[in-house]
This record gives C-alpha cells, structure tokens and sequence, in this order.
C-alpha cells in the first residue's frame, strides 16, 4: 500500500502535461491493480474511497475532466475536476482546503509513523485494523494477525542503556519491513512490541512470514560500543474469521498466543489456541519450599519439584493441600534469592502413604515480568533449539 502510494505521489509530481498525468495513472492500475483507485483519492482528497466505488468515481471524474474542457475551452487541471467532481456531484467534500501535496504528506507522516522506527504508529495501527476486518468481513477473506514482542528487552536497556535498545528495535523494524510484503502493514504497537496485520492471509502462510522474521532476527547482532548484542523475538499469531470475529478478540487471541510462546521458552513463534495445557513442561528436579497463604504465612514446608511450565508447577508432598487454596512456591535459583510464585492449588493425586501429587497453577500475565523471565530462562535453556549458524551483525 505504502509503495503503491509513493507511485501515485511520483506521478503527480512528475508529469505537468494533465493528459499525461491521467495516461501514468492509468498506466499504474494496469501494472497494480483497482487497489490504487482509493489511493490516488486518499492522496488527493484524503477521503477513504472502498475500490469499486473509486474505479466508478475515477471514471466519473475523467468525463467531468473532458466535460469542463469543452465547457471552459481551455485547460483545466485534473485537480480542479476531482474538486469540482467531489463538491458538486459527489458532495462529499463540504469545506476542502487547498494546501501543497508535499506540506500535507509531511503532516501525514508526522500523524502516521513511529518516529524511531519508520513503523506506522498505534493510532494509525487502531484506524487500519478496523478497516482490513470490516473488509475481510465484507469479501469472505481470510485476515491474520502477528503480534511481536522483543525478548529480554528491559534487559538490553538496562545492560548496555536506552540509546543501545533504540538501535535494536531500529534494527528488528527494519528487518520486519524488509520482510513482509507491500500489502501488509507494520506497526509499532507500544514499547517493544510490534504487530504486523496480514490481509487476505491464512495462519499457515502468516506462520511462514513470522518465522521467517524470527530466525533472521535470531541470527542477527547489534554492534553498539564494542558490543554484539543479541536478539530474540517471540510472536503471537491469531487468524480471522479462524479465531475471532472482531477486532477485540482477534487482539486478544494474538496476544495470548505470544504469551504462549513466551511461556515456550521464548524465541518462537506460537499459534492462538485454546489448549492451555500446549505450553512446555520441563523437569524441575529441585527442593521447594511451600507455604499455605490461607493459615500461618510463616510456616513452609519442604517439597519435592516434578516439572513446571508457564501454566503452573507439579511437586511431591507428605501433606495434601486442598484444591482451592493459596499457595507460595518458593523455588531455588542459581541467583541468591530464590524464585517466588504464587498460584492456587487445582490438583491433588495420591501416590502412596504420605506421598502426594500437588498441581499449583498460576496466571503467566498476572506475573512479574522478572519471575516470568526467570521460568522463560529455564525452558529456554531446556528447549534444544538449534539456531542459525549464520549470524548478521549490523
């Protein structure tokens, strides 16, 4: 869209002759398609003009062209027809205001982008997505929804300082901008996050971009200062009409799913799916300590873990504990301060005299991004995953 834009913008720039400014035009829906109707419109008039309507209105305005020669007899400016057309017989122009096109694009993209980035802004993001659903509703299309998310982040900030982090999301824009097509629209969500919208695209093909993404991220370093730092990003991809049927939900399925991966052990890409037991357990062979939140705060007592996932932790027990209570997890680390977690018991299995099954779930988004790091760390670690031999530095 952007590219198909920056065409329109050349070609009134370019030709002064009126005749063959309408030719270029025509020549660019040839090349491009009917999407460019509404372009050469938004660029013109700033009015939002769906495709066929706009082929209608641009073939409308090419006989009002002609008509306005032949009544003025002399030349006209296709400008001054588009005005007139948009005022007079379309009225959807009530007041316009004459300003030079490149005074205007510069208010634009002042209103539009992310100035760190050259990403589209949160706003301009809200305004789009809306758009591209309505659509995809209106045609039966299909509309994906990736939702990145930079790790370890405040990490990078805190290490190396804020101008270091402002290069590496400079660095993972430019990467996601190379990588999607002209179609799809990148946006800077809000601090380190950022969402790509996929029109007319299911979750499998959104799956291929995304992960593409993620392996030339993980494969990249920046330098900064005698520094090669490292990157990794975790996505969240949900599908429309597949997951959600609006904005919200669709939001909000892509936004779990990054959770999930996450909660994956980071550095991966995850689809939206409503089996929270798809997050990866791992073997926590070590001593924790438990302390019942519901009776003395001060006693603890000691367990044996089992495994532990991003969902919740299993541990051994003399004692059994009631489903339904509140316990703190206290949980060794190689740090001098231990792992605390807080979750509510919903599993009890008996294995033998005096030997319990003890299943403590927790909400990942309701943690603290440190203890959620810390777990992240360790299924991460646990993960065998082979990156790129490759490595990019910029």
């Amino acid at each position: 869209m952007e590219q198909i834009r920056e065409s329109v913008l050349k070609c009134l720039d370019r030709y002064k002759n009126e005749d063959r400014l309408i030719k270029e035009l025509n020549l660019l829906v040839e090349n491009v398609g009917q999407e460019v109707y509404p372009i050469i419109f938004h660029v013109l008039t700033n009015l939002v003009i769906e495709p066929d309507e706009a082929e209608q209105c641009w073939q409308d305005i090419l006989e009002h062209y002609g008509e306005l020669k032949t009544i003025l007899g002399r030349k006209v400016s296709l400008r001054t027809a588009i005005c007139d057309y948009f005022c007079s017989i379309h009225k959807s122009l009530k007041n316009p205001k004459v300003v030079e096109i490149h005074i205007f694009e510069k208010t634009v993209k002042a209103s539009r982008y992310d100035s760190l980035t050259n990403l589209y802004n949160r706003q301009f993001f809200d305004e789009t997505i809306e758009r591209e659903i309505n659509r995809a509703r209106r045609h039966n299309l299909d509309l994906s929804i990736l939702f990145f998310d930079l790790d370890d982040f405040k990490h990078i900030n805190d290490s190396f300082g804020h101008l270091a982090g402002d290069k590496v999301l400079q660095k993972v824009a430019q990467i996601i901008l190379s990588e999607k097509r002209s179609e799809d629209i990148a946006a800077r969500y809000g601090g380190e996050e950022i969402v790509v919208i996929l029109p007319e695209t299911d979750k499998m093909n959104a799956m291929v971009l995304g992960e593409r993404i993620r392996q030339r991220v993980a494969a990249t370093k920046v330098k900064y200062k005698g520094n090669k730092i490292r990157l990794t990003i975790s996505g969240g991809l949900a599908s429309y009409p597949f997951n959600a049927s609006n904005t919200s939900d669709l939001m909000k399925c892509a936004d779990q799913a990054l959770y999930q991966a996450k909660g994956s052990g980071k550095n991966n890409i995850s689809f939206f799916s409503e089996d929270k037991r798809r997050y990866l357990r791992i073997d926590l062979n070590k001593n924790v300590m438990i302390r019942d939140l519901g009776f003395d705060e001060n006693e603890t007592q000691p367990a044996k873990g089992r495994n532990i996932c991003i969902g919740g932790i299993l541990f051994e027990n003399d004692v059994s504990i009631p489903i339904g209570t509140r316990v703190q997890v206290n949980i060794p680390t190689r740090k001098n301060s231990p792992l605390v977690i807080i979750g509510t018991v919903v599993r009890i299995e008996k294995y033998g005299p005096r030997k319990y099954g003890i299943g403590v779930t927790f909400s990942f988004m309701e943690m603290d991004k440190a203890i959620k790091d810390e777990i992240s760390r360790w299924l991460l670690s646990n993960r065998q995953e082979v990156l790129p031999e490759t490595e990019q530095e910029s």
